[in-house]
């Protein structure tokens, strides 16, 4: 697993570490309408899953807002920001920031996403900052594990897999 700190302490990663070329695990998460998403979901697209520890923080709102001005001029594409918020926070926001390229997910209720995926810190019981880009095979053709939680991801490295993934 990754090595990743949290304001510099480190943490400890519960799941597994996803890597380029595999096959994007399922998971089930909840919308902000109470209802279930899965991998499913958005089947046929490319998706960018964008994972913050909590949508009330400077660098997770300017993540998914970066992600959701560049998601308005791609097609066939879907971000999903995934925390572990819920759902009605998250609704909250969205309303409150307006943004609409960007669909966010909760996963404070099984954290399915957090262990499929490897980004669930033990100690905070939040999910890490990372990057995945699947293609719509569902393949994982990008990966970022952001190693200091209080980081920026690669934006450029992120969108220009969107804009490679088919």
């Amino acid at each position: 697993m990754p090595s990743i700190t949290f304001k510099h302490n480190p943490v400890t990663i519960i799941g597994n570490e996803v890597k380029v070329g595999d096959t994007a695990p399922d998971f089930t998460v909840l919308a902000n309408d109470m209802s279930e998403v899965t991998l499913n979901s958005s089947a046929g697209k490319v998706r960018l899953f964008s994972v913050i520890p909590s949508i009330d923080t400077g660098v997770c709102d300017t993540q998914t807002r970066r992600f959701n001005e560049e998601a308005s001029k791609l097609e066939n594409v879907e971000v999903i920001t995934v925390s572990v918020d819920l759902p009605f926070a998250q609704r909250r926001w969205c309303a409150s920031s307006g943004l609409e390229n960007v669909t966010t997910v909760s996963d404070h209720k099984e954290l399915s996403f957090g262990e499929a995926y490897g980004v669930l810190m033990k100690e905070l019981r939040l999910l890490a900052r990372a990057i995945f880009v699947v293609d719509s095979n569902n393949k994982v053709t990008y990966v970022e594990y952001v190693s200091e939680g209080s980081n920026h991801p690669d934006y450029e490295a992120a969108i220009e897999a969107i804009k490679t993934a088919k």
